[in-house]
């Protein structure tokens, strides 16, 4: 393909689809400007711009923060690893839904009750200012380097797939740009077009909208795939997906992992070192979406906007409803596509396919490409940018909020007005950008599975970043010095693991590193000095206290013990068959799992039995984890989806 329009003519888009686009990006720049003003015309204060003025309904939040998670992570990404090792993936997703649940009821309201506007102010008042600013610059890092590159590479190249944009470049005088930075580009004008003017406020309920539309697109798009497919195998989209499940579950793909929640390593070691068997379940993914869904600003940010307690912890159940139904509309394409190329490679030639799967991450827009028709096809791809857009937005105007917030009015100018904090907050968004333009090509050029990438690379801080956060919102005695130390520690004992463990899958990396550091804060805490006599908590609540700790730490302990002896015996007894299955799904995840829940047996009794507190230490309230009826048969629902996914799926 020699011209950008011959790439559009042979594209297979037509003028419906073009409309659709062109609607959407009228439509959501419209919106997003349009809500940054009042009726008028003035523009919102600070906390509006940063916070949306604490206004949002349960609604709101449950689809602000799916939007803000869905992006080319997912649509690309996840795609891209249902394509190279199948359904196992899913646990990001399920799990996700399970730690929604805990956040709402425990995290959130312990935050909404401090009225914290950022977790690094959170972490600047319970320790000191040196933990808040060192988290700071840590989200900073993150956000620009390794989410916003990410979402737009990821964007850009399904873009470029879709289109057959390929070695097509755009000359400006003597400088040659490539298509796919070219759209890395336009993607940032359009979702910095109405963030970095409307902050927060605006990104939320332009994020209710692109939720929605995302939702109900994926799963049309799925079905359009699926049945334009079966047309070739005389199948209906069930009959076709079901066709699908037989053909990888029997005869010559029987130890096929693609229809499976739990990988054996013996089977695909590739697909294990992904997604590691039961790890994926209990081992340091739980410390992945703890991190990212409890401790990251761009995602917990809308929750703390929330106009009550009761309406954040209502848009958490949402958001954990809404994760279920993501791995339906997001894998389909990546499992159809790998059905296709490697299950029936001869249907390519003799439907005259266009393109070719590349890398893994080609998959979603190779299907989309060559198994939609006029309208869908547009719908899809407005599904797509629709996806980019809001997450690019929600960390553009997180990285503004940590930088204005937590770094230029606390260090830079503490007596700054509201109108001063809301265009340094959009100069910050604009500084990133562009930082973030210049390093994309340089980071994700040569990857293969860019979600991988984003989660392996995530996973150095959030062992770290969940020992420090978590601890010191529930335990009296987390210390500051104990901090201090983890953060310091976090990245360098992440890379001596992964030198030291290559081989090792990085989930399984990251649960070592958390039990090191957990026992190291503990420890460091307990010896610290600096503590105050505490107020007695109520007898009730003591009594609470004590019998949850001790049910925790029996339960801990009892799997740690259990998982010590299963390991012993398979050294004992190699040949032993349960024991190698057992080895074989990783069990050893199971010494984190009993970790963590243990951890949470320490800070039971402490805060029951201790009378000292760390000079810092927030008060014991139980009262704040009480949840209506409503979320209570909402977690049950979601926990019985979730053991019938894995009975049928295991």
């Amino acid at each position: 393909m020699n011209t950008f329009a011959e790439a559009i003519v042979s594209s297979g888009f037509q003028t419906l689809d073009f409309v659709i686009l062109t609607v959407y990006v009228i439509l959501i720049v419209s919106l997003g400007l349009f809500i940054s003003h009042d009726r008028g015309g003035k523009e919102k204060p600070a906390r509006d711009y940063f916070l949306a003025g604490n206004s949002l309904t349960w609604w709101a939040v449950g689809a602000s923060l799916i939007a803000a998670n869905i992006s080319t992570e997912q649509f690309i990404g996840m795609a891209g690893t249902s394509f190279a090792d199948g359904i196992a993936i899913t646990a990001y997703e399920i799990m996700a839904a399970v730690i929604l649940i805990v956040i709402g009821k425990f995290i959130l309201p312990t935050l909404l009750s401090g009225k914290t506007g950022t977790i690094q102010q959170f972490l600047s008042e319970r320790y000191n200012d040196g933990v808040g600013l060192a988290f700071s610059i840590l989200w900073l890092f993150i956000y620009v380097f390794i989410n916003l590159t990410s979402v737009a590479w990821l964007g850009a190249l399904a873009i470029e797939q879709i289109f057959g944009f390929h070695d097509i470049f755009i000359e400006i005088g003597t400088l040659a740009i490539s298509m796919r930075m070219f759209i890395v580009f336009t993607l940032f004008v359009v979702a910095g077009s109405y963030t970095i003017y409307g902050g927060l406020l605006a990104v939320a309920w332009t994020d209710v909208f692109q939720c929605a539309l995302f939702v109900g697109g994926g799963f049309i798009t799925s079905w359009a795939v699926l049945q334009n497919i079966g047309v070739i195998f005389d199948e209906s989209p069930f009959g076709m997906l079901g066709r699908m499940y037989t053909d990888l579950t029997t005869g010559n793909n029987a130890l096929d992992a693609h229809f499976h929640l739990i990988i054996q390593q013996s089977h695909n070691p590739s697909a294990f070192s992904n997604v590691p068997g039961i790890a994926a379940v209990v081992g340091g993914i739980l410390l992945t979406n703890i991190g990212y869904w409890g401790c990251n600003q761009y995602i917990i940010q809308k929750g703390l906007a929330a106009k009550d307690p009761h309406a954040g912890q209502s848009g958490m159940l949402f958001a954990a409803f809404l994760k279920l139904l993501i791995p339906f509309f997001v894998l389909i394409p990546g499992l159809c596509a790998y059905y296709m190329v490697h299950v029936h490679p001869e249907m390519i030639s003799s439907f005259n396919l266009e393109g070719s799967i590349e890398k893994s991450d080609d998959a979603y827009p190779w299907i989309i490409h060559n198994f939609t028709t006029t309208g869908i096809k547009g719908l899809s791809f407005v599904t797509l940018i629709a996806a980019i857009v809001s997450t690019l937005a929600s960390l553009i105007n997180s990285t503004s909020t940590i930088f204005t917030v937590d770094i230029y009015k606390k260090y830079i100018n503490p007596t700054a007005s509201d109108n001063t904090m809301v265009n340094t907050g959009r100069i910050a968004s604009v500084i990133a950008l562009l930082v973030a333009l210049f390093a994309t090509k340089p980071l994700l050029g040569s990857l293969d599975q860019a979600f991988q990438y984003i989660q392996e690379y995530s996973s150095l801080i959030y062992p770290g970043v969940v020992t420090v956060f978590c601890l010191g919102l529930f335990w009296k005695r987390a210390s500051t010095i104990a901090a201090s130390v983890t953060a310091i520690l976090t990245i360098p004992l992440g890379v001596l693991f992964k030198f030291l463990l290559p081989e090792t899958p990085f989930h399984i990396r990251s649960s070592y590193i958390f039990i090191i550091l957990v026992l190291l804060f503990i420890t460091i805490s307990l010896h610290n000095k600096k503590t105050m006599p505490t107020e007695e908590i109520a007898l009730a609540d003591r009594r609470k206290m004590k019998i949850w700790a001790l049910i925790l730490g029996f339960i801990g302990a009892l799997i740690i013990f259990i998982t010590a002896v299963l390991e012993i015996w398979a050294q004992i007894q190699p040949d032993n068959q349960v024991l190698q299955y057992l080895n074989d799904i990783g069990i050893q995840a199971f010494f984190f799992f009993g970790v963590l829940i243990g951890v949470n047996a320490i800070w039971l009794w402490s805060g029951a039995k201790d009378k000292i507190a760390d000079t810092k230490a927030l008060p014991v309230r139980l009262d704040l984890f009480k949840s209506t009826t409503s979320y209570t048969y909402g977690t049950i629902i979601i926990g019985i989806v979730l053991i019938l996914l894995y009975t049928f799926l295991w």
